[in-house]
């Protein structure tokens, strides 16, 4: 039961029929309704399931002008039962409301995003995909409707959550560029939240690093490019010899849900877990001495993604070939986790 009334428009045909679930490009392919609702006259209102379908806006919305947009990132699976199981949703909302409040934006009430999520995955049961490593992405986003060309807040916002189912996540192993010149973000800015404006501004940079052969960049900190901070989208851990690391969250950095699940399996484990500022000198002394046994990114779409070298000032360094990786195990005890597969001793997976 939903203690919210949420209207529902269904969608006259389905489009699931003609979708090749055995490839599945990632954000590609959206299932065939979505969820919307308004915030005027002060308050949030007239929560509503429609066909996904285009949004019209003003030309001076200000989501055009002054980049009042935010989002999360989320998946839905489905069990050998075919039960619904979400991970740390709430989680996911209270950092929507992180970033919403930084952006100057009106916070959400939970019941539109529980409520309404879940309505919306009832109706789209059928799109969750079971296959292996697939599942069904979840994208909820809030931007400004208000319009007008002064730069201040909008007086009108809309939020919206959208599905699209993904297959498995395979990128491979990455080679990455250490950042030297460009910076994700600054002390005291928004690179906490979850903001569109932090991936535009990435894009410009990653494009130099792949034009340069690399796929992908490890962001430095914007004062003296001394320390590492993030891989490409994602969170950043290093193993040397056999503890793991990872950087604290910051001003800078984005307090991710998979960041916080690995450190929390890896600590039950018995992994040594060591939480700090890691320099980029560190790196290259590990990596030379060959106490560096792995680096890899975090994040909710691939779990975690191997990197398998690094270029810095103009020379390249390869992490060595292991098996058991603390990437891979940590990657198996947190989807089995999120798949019903395992024990949720952390109280992390939600039916629906």
């Amino acid at each position: 039961m939903t203690s919210l009334t949420i209207e529902i428009e269904k969608a006259k045909h389905s489009k699931i029929s003609s979708v090749d679930f055995n490839n599945l490009d990632f954000g590609r392919v959206f299932t065939d309704h979505m969820l919307e609702c308004d915030y005027k006259d002060g308050k949030w209102q007239n929560p509503k399931i429609v066909p996904y379908q285009p949004i019209t806006l003003d030309p001076s919305a200000k989501i055009f002008h002054y980049g009042q947009s935010i989002f999360e990132g989320m998946k839905a699976y489905k069990d050998a039962n075919d039960d619904i199981f979400l991970f740390r949703p709430i989680d996911n909302f209270k950092r929507l409301n992180i970033s919403a409040k930084r952006l100057a934006m009106p916070e959400l009430p939970e019941a539109f995003f529980m409520d309404g999520l879940k309505e919306l995955l009832k109706l789209e049961k059928d799109w969750i995909p079971k296959s292996d490593g697939s599942a069904l992405y979840i994208r909820p986003f809030m931007f400004a409707s208000g319009s007008g060309f002064h730069a201040s807040p909008a007086d009108a916002y809309k939020f919206v959550i959208a599905f699209a189912p993904s297959g498995a996540y395979f990128s491979g192993k990455v080679k990455v560029l250490i950042e030297e010149k460009y910076s994700r973000s600054a002390n005291g800015g928004v690179g906490f939240a979850k903001a569109g404006g932090n991936y535009a501004g990435q894009f410009y940079p990653t494009q130099l690093a792949k034009d340069k052969g690399y796929q992908q960049v490890i962001w430095t900190d914007d004062n003296s490019h001394e320390y590492i901070e993030e891989a490409g989208a994602m969170n950043i851990f290093v193993r040397i010899n056999d503890t793991l690391m990872t950087v604290p969250t910051s001003d800078r950095i984005l307090d991710g849900i998979t960041r916080k699940s690995i450190i929390s399996i890896a600590e039950d484990l018995g992994i040594d877990v060591d939480v700090r500022k890691i320099k980029v000198s560190e790196l290259i002394e590990a990596s030379e001495n060959g106490s560096l046994k792995e680096i890899f990114g975090a994040g909710t779409a691939a779990v975690v993604s191997p990197i398998s070298g690094f270029g810095y000032k103009g020379k390249d360094y390869q992490l060595p070939e292991i098996e058991n990786t603390f990437g891979e195990l940590l990657k198996k005890h947190i989807t089995d986790i999120q798949t019903n597969k395992s024990e949720d001793k952390f109280g992390w997976r939600v039916k629906v």
